[in-house]
């Protein structure tokens, strides 16, 4: 069918991996991958459905992209957590839409499609225990730099706040040799940095091996030529080991980053969240770590408003945050999802006071990011060279302690043309809170 595709990627890159996939399906099918929505004549929306605020985006783009039906658009399609988990709401609620397709049907894309055309609106939910749909190609969106590996899908952790376990279904982890199998395509694609991604890293391996097993991945990943970089994104805190802790301080082409989820510090919010560690253990393991590995750069995500947090429990997370100086922090206000245990916890916090929270905690984290670039100035830096600024002056990249799409980038002058996708030595000359800026000190090396 020779019809052009558009497709519109929402959320985390767990999804992007998603829609990479099934751009890799259609694109063997033989359509046509177009980048611009008006030049599409069948446009996809995976969305996200995590929090309120995902979901809204996921709503206000799909309506944006019903409006192209008027024009060139013939099919407007919804797949992905949204479509999971409000199946038939969408089709109601949304007539432009022609076909909903939820995360145990990725594999389907092409097949929906075409019965899209023959007339008819379309719902298809299929098995959310397989990984087979992660086996197939894709088409890589980030450019030549770096990709996302998607090694697990699904999720056991019992949050309450959460809903993913119920919209991508139990933990099921990939084996070694596929995700092998896939970094070495990526390599021959010129990728150099592969971020390693699933709903919990740390405990890769478990239901397949029977163990834990991302250090063994992680070694067979270094071997393949032409990586030079591997990350690794949602690391558990309560499955950070010291078997990991070790491979991290001592592989090469492991970059010294860790993103750790950690919500809270608080013992009486963490209960209730569910989470099986506690505050002396984060505290311990953040300890650990820094001891372990020099230069570790830590990256971490935060709730406020969770019902029943007490301004103490509040208090006390400030001064948690005080204490470690987080290198990368994000926080989220507590979203009331439905179908999950925390939405019929008693002791909701209001908006507003969830909102002060959340904005004095950005602000403490604001004067903690200023501080640990500044202590950046002077020293040099291994940067990833990805592109040129709209001035035309600077370069930007990364260094191994920046993961891209979440945190700050480097932009540098050079008296040569560089090369894209190439390495470069940049010594920092400038620094505000979120960006810093160097001078490249000699020639790019591939």
């Amino acid at each position: 069918m020779n019809k052009k595709i558009g497709l519109v990627s929402l959320g985390c890159p767990k999804n992007l991996v998603d829609s990479e996939l099934m751009l890799g399906l259609l694109k063997t099918g033989g359509y046509e991958i177009v980048s611009e929505s008006d030049e599409a004549d069948i446009i996809i929306v995976n969305t996200c459905g995590f929090i309120e605020s995902a979901k809204q985006e996921s709503i206000n783009t799909i309506i944006e992209m019903a409006a192209f039906k008027e024009h060139k658009c013939e099919l407007l399609i919804v797949t992905g957590c949204m479509a999971e988990r409000y199946r038939q709401m969408i089709l109601d609620e949304i007539p432009e839409v022609d076909a909903v397709i939820g995360t145990g049907s990725y594999g389907e894309i092409a097949a929906v499609i075409e019965e899209a055309y023959k007339g008819g609106r379309i719902s298809r939910y299929g098995d959310l225990t397989g990984t087979s749909y992660m086996e197939g190609e894709r088409v890589v969106s980030t450019g030549k730099g770096y990709a996302y590996l998607k090694i697990a899908e699904g999720c056991d952790n019992k949050c309450t706040y959460c809903i993913i376990p119920s919209l991508r279904g139990p933990f099921r982890s990939r084996s070694i040799g596929s995700i092998v199998q896939e970094a070495e395509k990526l390599a021959s694609l010129g990728i150099k940095e592969l971020i390693l991604a699933a709903q919990d890293t740390t405990r890769y391996g478990v239901d397949i091996y029977g163990k834990k097993s991302l250090v063994e991945l992680l070694r067979q990943l270094s071997q393949v030529s032409g990586i030079e970089w591997i990350r690794l994104l949602y690391c558990y805190p309560e499955e950070i080991d010291d078997e990991l802790i070790n491979e991290i301080a001592n592989n090469d082409k492991v970059c010294k980053y860790l993103d750790i989820p950690i919500q809270h510090s608080s013992d009486n919010v963490l209960k209730r969240m569910g989470r099986r560690g506690t505050g002396a253990d984060v505290c311990r393991l953040l300890e650990t770590l820094r001891e372990k590995i020099p230069g570790l750069t830590i990256r971490t995500t935060l709730i406020v408003g969770f019902p029943g947090e007490t301004e103490d429990d509040f208090s006390q997370l400030l001064q948690f945050v005080e204490k470690y100086r987080f290198d990368r922090l994000g926080a989220f206000m507590y979203s009331k999802e439905e179908g999950t245990p925390a939405y019929r916890m008693r002791d909701q916090i209001p908006y507003r006071v969830k909102r002060s929270r959340h904005d004095r905690l950005m602000k403490l984290q604001r004067d903690i990011s200023a501080g640990s670039n500044a202590k950046r100035l002077g020293k040099s830096y291994r940067v990833l060279v990805e592109g040129v600024a709209e001035d035309g002056i600077f370069y930007y990249g990364r260094s191994s302690r920046e993961a891209p799409g979440i945190d700050g980038l480097i932009y540098f002058t050079s008296s040569e043309p560089l090369e894209m996708n190439s390495f470069v030595e940049v010594k920092i000359l400038d620094s505000d809170e979120y960006d810093i800026t160097g001078e490249v000190q000699h020639e790019p090396s591939k």
